[in-house]
């Protein structure tokens, strides 16, 4: 399924989260992460980065706390 979905239309309490693969990211940050390939991005739905975290569950988590409703994106 590959339909296109504007994430505005969902409303101002979704953020969604995707893994980012840390060899993407700024040498500075990839100095940071210690052994970790992967990470993961919390965005709302304006596409701005809010959070840059070591896991999955953590990232649904800190939404959670925060009175947002996470969704993955791949």
């Amino acid at each position: 399924m590959n339909t296109k979905i504007d994430l505005k239309t969902l409303g101002q309490d979704i953020v969604y989260v995707k893994p980012v693969q840390v060899s993407d990211l700024p040498l500075e940050v990839q100095d940071e992460v210690g052994d970790l390939e992967e990470l993961f991005a919390v965005h709302n739905a304006e596409g701005e980065q809010l959070a840059l975290v070591a896991n999955r569950k953590l990232a649904f988590h800190l939404a959670r706390e925060n009175q947002m409703q996470p969704v993955t994106v791949h």
